[in-house]
């Protein structure tokens, strides 16, 4: 398996509608002694505050946002469609009942000190620069809360500055 490499976040050629909404992506948090990741496929990428930036939306439920909410850093990792199945297991099982890097066979990375799976072929390694709950309050739009948030279990959006990109 070839290493990572930094990628000029210049050149990066990716659509996030296919990229995050289609293929999907794994968040993921902590440290070397401990971290999770989920499956996302909400979020975008774009430029705010002067900075290369992702934004990704966690609801309050999920284990891998207690990772995010007591550190600084996270990475967006996509990987090819071989690895749907780790996608599908890490998007429907939660890390509270056990290690999902193994169950899903992935392979735990760190670079600049930030988990990943090794599996992936583009990383983007990110620092938090907000987190911004959204209450159903906000909504401009009634159908949103009926359709998504039945349970009220709600979303915190996070920016994070994009320190890196790695590709393979």
């Amino acid at each position: 398996m070839h290493t990572f490499q930094p990628y000029p976040i210049d050149l990066l050629q990716m659509n996030p509608f296919t990229k995050i909404g289609k293929e999907w992506a794994l968040i993921t948090a902590g440290d070397k002694n401990k971290y999770n990741t989920m499956t996302v496929s909400w979020g975008g990428v774009g430029v705010l505050w002067g900075k290369n930036v992702v934004y990704i939306f966690i609801r309050d439920s999920r284990y891998t946002k207690e990772f995010i909410d007591n550190g600084d850093l996270f990475s967006m990792s996509f990987l090819n469609d071989e690895y749907r199945d780790a996608l599908n297991y890490c998007g429907s099982h939660s890390g509270r009942d056990g290690d999902k890097f193994q169950a899903a066979a992935l392979t735990p990375a760190f670079r600049h000190s930030i988990p990943y799976p090794d599996e992936a072929n583009l990383i983007l390694l990110c620092k938090k620069m907000a987190a911004v709950p959204i209450p159903e309050e906000t909504f401009t739009d009634s159908q949103i809360s009926q359709k998504w948030y039945s349970d009220h279990d709600m979303h915190t959006m996070y920016i994070g500055e994009i320190i890196e990109a790695a590709a393979r």
